[in-house]
């Protein structure tokens, strides 16, 4: 992209400001942005509180060592579980967030994920029973192999947000998205 994907902006705001505000909700007691490559220029950038971050020094290693250094982060903290939102899938709003945090509650599931037209999407809700299981995940097939190894335990939320299943991996993507705002 050029830049750290944290960076990038949409309507006026980082990517990591917009995931920051839409995830504000009652029942999520704790925010974590688990950074990698370009830590310092973004922390630098957004003034992030330090109680916020969490530095992944295995960045290289891909997602899931971002995934597994959040939840190592939270090895003291009492949680029910994490919500899971990707840097290259901003564009979900708190109205999505709240749906997937009420089916959690509501459905008793360990997993619960938002379906766009028969897509599963981000972000994700893991429960905390599933966090050895994610510390132990093959990096090869990250967080995928836990909620293909618990089928019966994935409440899927059905969305008309787009943004749940738009990976803004690329500038193409990126533009077409957001028409590079």
């Amino acid at each position: 992209m050029g830049s750290p994907k944290a960076l990038l902006t949409y309507n006026d705001r980082t990517f990591v400001e917009h995931l920051l505000e839409v995830t504000r909700h009652p029942k999520i007691g704790l925010q974590r942005i688990v950074l990698g490559a370009g830590a310092e220029q973004i922390r630098a950038r957004l003034k992030l509180d330090d109680a916020l971050v969490v530095i992944n020094s295995d960045w290289e290693k891909g997602q899931l060592s971002s995934i597994q250094a959040g939840i190592r982060a939270l090895s003291a903290t009492p949680v029910d579980g994490i919500l899971l939102c990707l840097v290259d899938h901003p564009l979900i709003t708190s109205a999505l967030v709240a749906e997937l945090v009420e089916a959690f509650y509501r459905s008793g599931k360990s997993i619960v994920l938002p379906v766009y037209q028969s897509r599963r999407g981000h972000p994700v809700i893991f429960a905390k029973a599933l966090f050895d299981e994610l510390l132990a995940a093959p990096l090869e097939k990250g967080a995928r192999a836990v909620v293909w190894n618990h089928p019966q335990e994935v409440e899927e939320v059905p969305t008309e947000e787009q943004g749940a299943v738009l990976n803004l991996n690329d500038p193409e993507a990126f533009q077409d998205a957001t028409g590079g705002s």
